[in-house]
């Protein structure tokens, strides 16, 4: 297979991703698994969602000291946390009952909620984009993007935090 049939064929599966794993993860919040207790979860996977706001800062500062195999590494850490964070945010999910917010700040929980939900749906075609025109050598669409993909995974890395530590004085 011709190296252009395989970018062409990974072109198609960012797209279906990108459109499956937002309406999966919107179906399983639909799906209650009675009798598991996955409790611990949620600072689990706010510590993943912190863990690569970091690593994605360290990548950033290795790219701009030219230390392109420390990024490449870097961002693979992180697209791997960001595969692990979703596995174990739908796992929590779709064997707990869903928290309510009943904090005094509510206007300020639900904009960061609705923008770190909304721009979690945006990222993933971003960053996949991003990381396969690197993967294709294609250095200056990378960059391009990255500048727009960067701080979006960023803030929806660093708003996974910021929800949690609002939301954790309300689990049941």
């Amino acid at each position: 297979m011709e190296s252009k049939e395989i970018t062409s064929g990974l072109r198609k599966w960012i797209i279906i991703l990108s459109v499956i794993i937002p309406l999966a993860v919107a179906a399983l919040f639909g799906i209650k698994i009675e009798g598991v207790d996955l409790s611990f979860l949620p600072p689990i996977y706010a510590g993943i969602n912190g863990l690569t706001a970091i690593l994605l800062i360290a990548a950033l500062i290795s790219i701009k000291t030219k230390r392109v195999d420390l990024h490449k590494r870097l961002i693979q850490s992180c697209l791997m946390l960001s595969l692990l964070f979703l596995l174990a945010y739908v796992a929590y999910h779709i064997t707990s009952e869903t928290t309510v917010y009943g904090g005094q700040y509510k206007p300020i929980y639900y904009f960061i909620l609705i923008s770190h939900i909304f721009l979690s749906i945006t990222v993933i075609p971003l960053v996949l984009f991003t990381y396969l025109f690197a993967w294709e050598g294609n250095f200056e669409k990378h960059k391009k993007w990255a500048k727009v993909s960067f701080p979006i995974w960023l803030y929806v890395a660093v708003t996974g935090v910021v929800v949690y530590f609002m939301i954790s004085p309300f689990y049941t």
